[in-house]
């Protein structure tokens, strides 16, 4: 009996041994409890933008398995839409979702992350300058510069933007000269230097003021957004292309401390689902856009390419603009070299290297351009 107590004891010994190496062998991994972080949008909760925070936010809680929550708040929930970066700053928001072009008003060269032609870059041709071309150096600068505290995602390269809604197709330059027209960022400068009176309304605004009159034309971003933001009942015509921003992007804020603050595998969650989004957000947008598009010209609404003479007239517009700014500003020149020297090269490689898939198109649906 005694013999058998004495055996038993050993392997009770040698079994916590090993159950201890095993664990000495895996890896250490945080197991705190859940850390909530409240973010809030620059969006109305039934835009696709909010949307694509939440897309973002689902991802982020899902990998982490409980041990972080991030929930998103509309805009307006906390602060106004351009008050966003802030709030994320002072800590009143622990993040938020938005572009850069609603942090103008800090500085001028945080709009070339959406406003312009960017040198004739596409908008995933931008973003590859922001992660490879030195642009994410340049804005950790200007935030440092300007004394906020953030970490900034840029991500989810957007299609073109529409020239907007107008009550009357736009013809001729002439037609916009003394127009009251929504736009923001740079573009507020590239419309005013075309002669229109420009309001730079957030997005929640922008219809009632149209529908009062307030506004004669405004721009937002897609037929999604549009349409659900209600631009359809206010007004019958868009015209689509324009350079005014066709190369934007969307910005994941994250106030720096509380960042900080996480542990290694869970900020690693983070870089993964801004990744993930990114594309997820670029396939989305194609399928809902398209649809949208399509029922949008169901409901009677008029589309119309803007004139290539207009399209002509808002780069050399652009060109005052920038030419001014870079006097005023040294990083926004710096910006706008480092977005030269990275497009003189990319885009001469996709410009010879991308076939014309409008010849394709045509080919099987419009065999009378084909």
């Amino acid at each position: 009996m005694t013999e058998s107590k004495k055996t038993t004891a050993r392997r009770n010994v040698l079994k916590g041994a090993a159950v201890a190496a095993g664990a000495m062998s895996a890896p250490m991994v945080s197991r705190a409890q859940t850390t909530s972080l409240r973010f809030q949008s620059t969006w109305p909760a039934k835009d696709i933008f909010h949307e694509y925070a939440n897309d973002f936010a689902k991802k982020v809680n899902d990998m982490a398995s409980g041990r972080l929550k991030i929930e998103v708040l509309p805009s307006g929930a906390v602060v106004p839409a351009f008050q966003l970066l802030d709030a994320v700053n002072k800590g009143t928001l622990d993040g938020g979702h938005g572009v850069l072009a609603y942090h103008y008003g800090k500085s001028t060269a945080l709009a070339l992350w959406g406003s312009g032609p960017a040198f004739g870059m596409d908008p995933n041709m931008v973003l590859a300058w922001h992660q490879y071309g030195g642009g994410k150096q340049l804005l950790e600068e200007i935030y440092k510069s300007l004394n906020i505290d953030v970490v900034s995602y840029v991500y989810g390269p957007m299609p073109t933007q529409p020239l907007g809604w107008f009550k009357k197709p736009i013809a001729k330059v002439a037609d916009l000269k003394g127009l009251k027209y929504r736009t923001v960022g740079l573009a507020v400068d590239l419309f005013t230097e075309l002669g229109a009176a420009v309001n730079p309304l957030p997005g929640g605004e922008i219809v009632p003021a149209l529908d009062r009159g307030l506004i004669d034309a405004a721009e937002f971003n897609n037929a999604s957004s549009d349409r659900v933001l209600g631009f359809p009942d206010v007004v019958k015509n868009c015209m689509l292309q324009s350079f005014h921003q066709s190369g934007e992007q969307f910005e994941i804020l994250f106030n720096k401390g509380k960042l900080n603050a996480l542990p290694a595998e869970l900020k690693s969650i983070i870089d993964v689902a801004v990744s993930a989004s990114s594309a997820e957000m670029t396939w989305k947008a194609i399928e809902r856009n398209s649809k949208d598009y399509e029922d949008l010209k169901k409901q009677g609404i008029k589309f119309y390419k803007t004139p290539d003479a207009i399209l002509r007239a808002q780069l050399e517009a652009w060109d005052k603009v920038v030419a001014k700014k870079s006097a005023e500003n040294p990083q926004f020149k710096k910006v706008m070299d480092s977005q030269r020297a990275f497009a003189a090269r990319a885009g001469q490689w996709q410009n010879d290297y991308m076939v014309d898939f409008k010849m394709a198109y045509n080919h099987y649906f419009n065999p009378k351009k084909a």
